[in-house]
């Protein structure tokens, strides 16, 4: 009876241990979901895609490798004498974009183009700029593109962040719900770029402003005796503004405005001097998402392309879809 008792007692030890010892075990790593590559450019599984591109510039569909068209959009998005580190999470960007762009909208309004070199549209293309430095950062990020839970994000970036990245409801005036995978963070740009990218400043007439908001945005402003901020958003930019009776988006009033003249949301001043409306801030662009000068420093402090896009970006993917 006493060896009987034994036995269970060793046996039941035994699955003890074992059950710990399964339960302290790390589960394998689950390989991220790749999301498919539309079928209008696809070349089968593992390849690399095929674009029919609309070239501004010469007004004609051309037929282009998709890692040859990456390259022109690093070549006029980011300056080609930045760290391979920076046009390396600039090409990964790129070529999520596109993807995302054709997944999303089927194609470019430019006819049967699947994406165009308009800006407008898409993003910058600038092909005689691209170098052997371009050419490096294309090849190293070939294939890799940035996911959430098996879709292509919204692949944002911006000049400069002044700082402080944005949600994209404030930065954008995004009208959907706020992509978990963007986040308000510090951007070690701070210091970084020139005057103008850091800081700016911009001068308006009364009746200007007046009138733009009374033909682009359909609000009367009334006499324009005063400005004032309204509403700020997570990263501190400005969201809505009330100038005379009118109360309007901030980054709806930055695009009727200009957005080389009013170069971000992050207001620092906001006033009327005379028969001008005055105002000042720090950045340069909309904010969401990856913000180039700090990819830049980013990229001299020795981080890898993939390591400055999780920063920018919360809870991706990076994965590979062609050799």
């Amino acid at each position: 009876m006493y060896k009987k008792l034994a036995v269970t007692v060793i046996l039941f030890v035994l699955v003890i241990t074992l059950a710990i010892g399964c339960a302290r075990k790390p589960a394998p790593d689950k390989k991220p979901a790749l999301p498919k590559i539309p079928d209008k450019i696809s070349r089968g599984e593992g390849k690399e895609p095929v674009l029919r591109v609309y070239e501004v510039q010469t007004q004609t569909v051309k037929e282009m490798k998709l890692e040859d068209y990456v390259a022109g959009v690093v070549a006029g998005e980011m300056e080609n004498h930045w760290p391979v580190e920076a046009l390396a999470a600039q090409a990964i960007l790129a070529r999520t974009y596109v993807l995302e762009f054709i997944a999303d909208k089927g194609g470019s309004k430019y006819g049967d183009a699947d994406i165009s070199t308009d800006f407008e549209e898409a993003q910058a293309w600038n092909p005689d700029n691209i170098n052997d430095r371009i050419k490096k950062a294309v090849e190293m990020t070939r294939g890799e593109v940035v996911t959430y839970k098996g879709n292509y994000i919204k692949a944002w970036f911006h000049s400069h962040a002044g700082g402080m990245t944005a949600t994209a409801k404030e930065g954008l005036n995004f009208k959907e719900a706020e992509p978990p995978y963007i986040k308000v963070t510090k951007s070690p740009d701070v210091d970084a770029g020139p005057e103008g990218k850091r800081t700016w400043s911009a001068s308006f007439s009364k009746a200007e402003i007046s009138q733009v908001i009374r033909d682009q945005l359909g609000m009367e402003t009334g006499p324009i005796d005063s400005v004032s901020i309204v509403e700020r958003g997570p990263s501190g930019r400005a969201t809505k503004l009330k100038i005379g009776n009118a109360v309007v988006s901030a980054p709806e009033l930055r695009t009727a405005l200009g957005s080389m003249e009013i170069r971000s949301t992050l207001l620092t001043s906001f006033k009327v001097e005379g028969d001008k409306v005055i105002m000042a801030g720090k950045g340069f662009g909309h904010g969401v998402g990856l913000s180039q000068w700090g990819a830049n420093v980013m990229a001299k402090q020795k981080n890898s392309p993939e390591d400055i896009i999780r920063y920018y970006f919360k809870d991706v993917d990076i994965v590979k879809l062609w050799e």
